[in-house]
């Protein structure tokens, strides 16, 4: 859901690096992945973790798996109070979540609209990360224990009008839309594999808008698309919802809800009065260990709470950054592996001895 960052293409087939993993995935940036066989055809040689039988053939029919309290209530919602407190707003305040300020920039400015909040490594956020249940669900649907976590951001979205009113975002007719769009080009002869998620931080409600999906798109989409037009949209789903229809599922504090990159998502505008909706997106992918500047380039923002480098959408916080407010993280050892700090073929090491060590440096 994070918009893409701008002017990026794929790397050449040259720059795969081969993910520190028993099956094997392949990757240029450690988001999109190519593989032998597709998550939605993909046969377990694991047992399940977290994730029932019935819950795995959901994710591979329709494209998405709700994991129940992932973490615990308390700590998603100790999560939104830390998301409220970061941006120097209160729930009890609405007048004061649309007062002006200057913006760096004009993805700046649509960023606010979109309710992101550009923390990245609080100790909180760490917590969701290296939580055994959350690793577990991923581990499920990759099939795949050497994973890394995303080093992504929160999302608190109140009602959209005034200075945070989508129709302030001018409209394109093709690319991405925060309304519905997928998360990968599914014109591609040989889509990459793409996995991402989100922890719910309050309930759901009709009316705060929040995820939606298009499961039934998803199940059928090898016959939808023989039925498109050449030079269809490749981000953009052009279709019937009376067909197709556009669900929101149900979420409440700690749900985490895994979605693979060829569902067609997006988030629903908050109508509401005086409603927010918040979550940490969160999601893993097969570890790029041989990848030294990608790893380095993850601890180092870890270590010293830089914003993360791989996606230019990340725009750090434009008041007072994380950095300045907060000490590092501490992480557990699946923390540390999660990050790239420790190898998943290593012993585990001390998090903060110094040098970060890891098979890809050795």
């Amino acid at each position: 859901m994070t918009p893409p960052a701008p002017g990026t293409r794929p790397l050449p087939r040259d720059f795969l690096h081969r993910a520190a993993s028993r099956r094997p995935y392949f990757s240029a940036d450690g988001e999109s992945y190519l593989a032998r066989t597709t998550l939605r055809e993909l046969k377990k040689s694991r047992p399940l973790r977290v994730l029932s039988e019935e819950d795995f053939a959901h994710w591979q029919t329709y494209g998405y798996v709700i994991v129940r309290e992932a973490i615990p209530a308390q700590a998603a919602r100790q999560l939104l109070d830390f998301t409220w407190d970061f941006q120097g707003l209160s729930p009890d305040r609405p007048d004061a979540w649309y007062e002006d300020r200057p913006f760096r920039s004009q993805l700046d400015r649509q960023l606010h609209i979109y309710g992101f909040v550009e923390a990245y490594h609080h100790q909180l956020l760490w917590d969701s990360r290296q939580a055994q249940r959350v690793y577990d669900a991923f581990v499920d649907v990759w099939d795949c224990e050497e994973l890394w976590v995303t080093l992504d951001r929160l999302n608190l979205n109140p009602p959209n009008r005034g200075n945070r009113d989508r129709a302030l975002i001018e409209a394109t007719e093709r690319g991405f839309d925060i309304e519905l769009h997928w998360d990968i080009d599914t014109t591609a002869g040989v889509p990459p594999q793409r996995v991402q998620g989100i922890i719910a931080l309050n309930d759901t409600r009709p009316e705060t808008g929040g995820f939606q999906c298009c499961p039934e798109l998803f199940r059928r989409f090898e016959e939808w698309k023989t039925a498109q037009p050449e030079g269809r949209d490749p981000l953009r789903p052009d279709l019937d919802r009376a067909e197709f229809p556009v669900v929101r599922p149900d979420l409440h504090p700690g749900d985490l809800l895994i979605w693979n990159g060829l569902l067609a998502h997006g988030v629903a505008r908050n109508l509401s009065e005086n409603g927010v909706r918040a979550v940490q997106y969160l999601s893993m992918m097969p570890a790029l260990e041989e990848h030294e500047r990608l790893r380095r380039s993850r601890v180092e923002s870890w270590r010293h709470m830089r914003t993360p480098r791989w996606n230019r959408s990340l725009v750090g916080d434009p008041v007072l950054h994380e950095s300045k407010r907060y000490p590092t993280a501490e992480l557990t050892d699946l923390g540390s592996r999660l990050l790239g700090l420790g190898s998943w073929h290593e012993a585990p090491v001390e998090q903060q001895s110094g040098e970060p060590t890891c098979a890809a440096s050795a």
